[in-house]
C-alpha cells in the first residue's frame, strides 16, 4: 500500500501501491493472502526463493530443470511442467523465463495470493500467484544495511542494502549480492551475482514515478540428482552427482526493467500505470540418466548408468504493460469500491535443444555407446562426452490482452459482495523450424468473479468466493497440434481470524479446485508436452502469523490438499495407466510449518532466539506410478545478537538433526535429494 501523509487537501505519496488491490484491509478481501515478510526471510538466512516458499505450507516444490529454474505449485496445481511457474513481480508478470532460481536478496516481502482471482489477475493458475513485492527506493529517508556470511560447504555471500535520499523528492535504492560456494552433491559448484537498483522520483506532491532494474547472472553444473533403484532410497550417497563435470556449468542470466507511474487523484481515487520488460537466456549441456528401461542398463547389473546428454539454448523475452483504476464512490446509501484496468503481455520462447540418447540395450552394446556411469565407483570423464543432435528448434510467440472489472459493494456495515470479471484475448504462434511446420491459434473468455464477505464479530469474518479462469498453453505436442486452452472453477469459503486484540491474525479456510486440459512435458520429446485431461484439487488450510501472550512471535502455517487426476490416460512416454484418483506428482496431503521466536535483552545487548520445524507428508515421485517419496520432517534454529550499535552477530542452523529428505522427483532416476544440515554465520551492520 502507499504510504500517504494529509497536509491540508494534498496528498504526499512516499511508498507505492500494489496493483490488482485497491483500498482493502485484508479482513475485506474474499480471498486468503498469506505473506512471508523480509524479517522471517532474514531470521532463516534464506536466500532462495524456492526456499522461502517452504515457510507456506500451501506450497509445493515440484521439479526445478536441475536446479536451473523456480517450480512450485499452490493448492496443488503447478501449471507447465516446461516452463519454470510463473509469478509476479510487483503485480507484472515475471516468473516464465529462464533466469536461474530467484534470489530473495532485491525481495521486501512475499505475498500468497490463494484462491479464485483470476478473473481479476488472469492467465494465472487456478490454486493462486506468488507475488514478489521488490525493494523499492523509499523516499522517506536514508537507511540501509550490509551482511558478510559464511556457511557450510565453504559458501560464502555478501548483501548490500542502501536507500539514499538525494534530495526531498528523489531517492536511490542500490540493492545487490554476490554467492560464491560448493554445495553437498559432489564436484558441484555455484556461483551468483545480481544487481537490483531501483530510483524514485516524486512528480509533485501526488505523483511518483518508480523504476527498477534486475540484473542477474547463475553458473551451475545441471544437476538431476540421484536414482532410486527397487524402491530403496540408500541406492547412492545423496552426495553423488551422476552427471558429468566436464560439461561444465550451465549459465542463466536475466535483464529486467520496470518503469511505474502513481498518481493520486485523492483519498479516494489512484491510478497506476507501468511496463516491465525481462530478457532472460539458459546455456549449457548436461548429463542425464536415460529414463526408457529397454535403453537402461542400470535395471540389467544394478550399477552401470545409460545416460543422454543434452544441449540447451533457452531464450526469452517478455514485456508487459498494464494500468489500472482504482476509486469509491456512493450511490443510492451504498458504497461501491471499484478497480478497471487493462493490461498487454508478449512472451517469446525461443528454444534450440540437442540430445544424445544410448541405444537399447543389446550384449553388445559397449560403455561409450551407452555412455555408462558406474553408480557405486563412478570415474568421472573416463568417456569422450557424446556430441547430440538436433531434437527441437523452435519459437513460441504468445499475445495476451486482458480487460477487467471489480466492484465491492458494502450493503452494511458487516456485509459486503464483490462481484467482477475479465475478458481475455490469447494469440498463440509457434514455428517449428525443423519440420516448417507453423502452428496458430486465438482464443477469448470471460472469466467472472464473485465473493462475500460478512463481519461476524470483531474477531471474526467469513467469506466465500467463486471464479473461474482461462490461460492459454503454450508450445504444441511433438506432431504441430497447439492445445486447447486451460481452463479452471474455483470454490472457497473461509474465516479471517484477528486474536488477542489483532495480534494474531490469519485464515483459516476450504477449498475445491477444477481445471480441464492439463498438460504435462513428453520426457521422450523435450520441450514438448502431452495433455493429461483434467484434475481436481481440494483441501483446507490454515495460516496464523503474529505474537502470542508474552510476545512470542508465531508463524503457522498448514494445508490438507487431495489433488488427483479426473481423466483415464494412457501416459506415452512409459505406457503407464493415469487413472481417475490417480494423485497429482509432488503433492503432498500433508504439509505443515510452525516457527516461534522472542527477542530479549542479554548482557544489555538486544537478542533474538527461534526456532522452526516443517513437516512434509509422503507424495507422489511418478506420475501414473506407486513410487512415493517418503515423509520427512525438518528441525531449523535461528538467532542473533547485537554486538555494537549498527552491528549485530547471526547464525541459522537449518536440517538441524541431519535427515535424508527428498525436493521433488519426476522419476525414480531423477530424484533431488534434500540438503543436509546446514549452518550459517555471518555479521550484517545498519546505518
Amino acid at each position: 500500500m502507499a504510504q500517504e501523509q494529509a497536509s491540508g487537501a494534498d496528498i504526499l505519496v512516499t511508498g507505492v501501491r500494489q496493483p490488482y488491490r485497491g483500498d482493502f484491509a485484508l479482513s475485506e478481501i474474499p480471498q486468503a493472502i498469506t505473506g512471508i515478510d523480509g524479517e522471517t526471510l532474514q531470521q532463516n538466512a534464506i536466500v532462495r526463493l524456492t526456499d522461502a516458499l517452504d515457510l507456506n505450507a500451501s506450497i509445493s516444490r515440484q521439479n526445478t530443470l536441475g536446479g536451473l529454474w523456480d517450480a512450485f505449485a499452490v493448492r496443488g496445481f503447478a501449471g507447465d511442467e516446461n516452463l519454470p511457474t510463473g509469478y509476479l513481480v510487483n503485480g507484472f508478470n515475471g516468473g516464465r523465463g529462464f533466469g536461474g532460481q530467484r534470489d530473495v536478496a532485491g525481495i521486501e516481502r512475499i505475498e500468497v495470493l490463494k484462491g479464485p482471482a483470476a478473473a481479476l489477475l488472469g492467465r494465472g493458475e487456478p490454486g493462486g500467484t506468488v507475488n514478489l513485492i521488490t525493494k523499492q527506493a523509499d523516499l522517506g529517508g536514508s537507511f540501509g544495511n550490509a551482511a558478510l556470511q559464511l556457511g557450510s560447504f565453504d559458501t560464502i555471500r555478501g548483501d548490500i542494502d542502501a536507500n539514499l535520499l538525494v534530495t526531498d523528492g528523489l531517492a536511490v535504492r542500490l540493492v545487490g549480492y554476490a554467492e560464491d560456494g560448493g554445495s553437498f552433491r559432489d564436484t558441484v559448484e555455484q556461483n551468483r551475482r545480481g544487481l537490483l537498483p531501483s530510483v524514485g522520483l516524486a512528480l509533485g506532491r501526488a505523483t511518483r514515478l518508480t523504476y527498477d532494474l534486475e540484473w542477474t547472472r547463475v553458473a551451475a553444473p545441471f544437476d538431476r540428482g540421484i536414482l532410486v533403484l527397487d524402491g530403496d532410497f540408500t541406492s547412492v550417497p545423496r552426495e553423488r552427482f551422476l552427471g558429468e563435470p566436464g560439461d561444465g556449468d550451465t549459465a542463466a542470466r536475466a535483464n529486467g526493467h520496470q518503469l511505474r507511474l502513481q498518481h493520486e487523484f485523492s483519498d479516494r481515487w489512484s491510478l497506476l500505470v507501468g511496463a516491465s520488460l525481462r530478457d532472460t537466456l539458459l546455456t549449457g549441456f548436461s548429463s542425464d540418466a536415460e529414463l526408457v528401461p529397454s535403453r537402461q542398463r542400470v535395471y540389467v547389473d544394478g550399477r552401470s548408468l545409460s545416460r543422454q546428454r543434452r544441449s540447451r539454448r533457452y531464450d526469452s523475452r517478455q514485456w508487459v504493460i498494464r494500468a489500472e483504476l482504482s476509486g469509491e464512490f456512493d450511490t443510492a446509501g451504498l458504497t461501491h469500491r471499484v478497480l478497471v484496468g487493462a493490461d498487454h503481455d508478449r512472451f517469446d520462447n525461443d528454444q534450440l535443444f540437442f540430445r544424445f540418447r544410448p541405444p537399447a540395450i543389446a550384449t553388445q552394446t559397449s560403455d561409450g555407446a551407452g555412455f555408462v556411469i558406474d553408480i557405486l565407483d563412478p570415474e568421472y570423464g573416463r568417456l569422450p562426452l557424446p556430441a547430440p543432435g538436433l531434437l527441437n528448434n523452435r519459437l513460441d510467440t504468445q499475445r495476451s490482452t486482458g480487460i477487467f472489472v471489480q466492484d465491492q459493494i458494502s450493503l452494511t456495515n458487516r456485509l459486503q459482495v464483490r462481484v467482477g470479471g475479465r475478458y481475455d484475448d490469447f494469440a498463440l504462434r509457434t514455428d517449428n523450424r525443423i519440420t516448417g511446420v507453423t502452428s496458430h491459434s486465438d482464443r477469448g473468455r470471460f472469466s467472472p468473479q464473485a465473493g462475500v464477505v460478512f463481519e461476524m464479530s470483531a474477531p471474526v469474518t467469513l467469506y466465500a468466493a467463486y471464479g473461474e479462469g482461462f490461460r492459454a498453453n503454450i508450445g504444441t505436442d511433438v506432431t504441430g497440434l497447439i492445445f486447447e486452452p486451460e481452463t479452471s472453477e474455483s470454490k472457497e469459503v473461509g474465516a479471517k481470524l484477528a486474536l488477542f486484540g489483532g495480534r494474531l491474525t490469519g485464515t483459516l479456510s476450504a477449498f475445491q479446485l477444477d481445471k480441464s486440459n492439463v498438460l504435462a512435458s513428453d520426457t521422450n520429446n523435450p520441450g514438448f508436452s502431452v495433455a493429461i485431461g483434467a484434475a481436481r484439487s481440494r483441501g483446507i488450510e490454515l495460516d496464523l502469523a503474529g505474537k502470542l501472550p508474552g510476545a512470542v512471535e508465531v508463524l503457522v502455517s498448514y494445508a490438507y490438499i487431495d489433488a488427483e487426476a479426473r481423466s483415464s490416460v494412457l501416459d506415452p512416454n512409459f505406457s503407464f495407466q493415469v487413472r481417475p484418483g490417480d494423485p497429482l506428482i509432488n503433492i503432498p496431503r500433508h504439509n505443515g510449518n510452525v516457527q516461534l521466536s522472542k527477542r530479549f535483552t542479554f548482557s544489555g545487548r538486544n537478542a533474538q532466539l527461534g526456532a522452526g520445524i516443517q513437516h512434509v507428508g509422503s507424495r507422489s515421485g511418478e506420475t501414473g506410478t506407486a513410487f512415493t517419496l517418503p515423509a520427512h520432517t525438518l528441525v531449523r534454529l535461528f538467532g542473533e545478537i547485537e554486538l555494537t550499535k549498527g552491528l549485530e552477530l547471526f547464525g541459522t542452523a537449518q536440517n538441524l538433526f541431519d535427515e535424508r529428505w527428498y525436493a521433488n522427483s519426476y522419476h525414480p532416476l531423477w530424484v533431488q535429494p534434500g540438503t543436509p544440515r546446514t549452518v550459517t554465520v555471518g555479521l550484517r551492520a545498519t546505518m
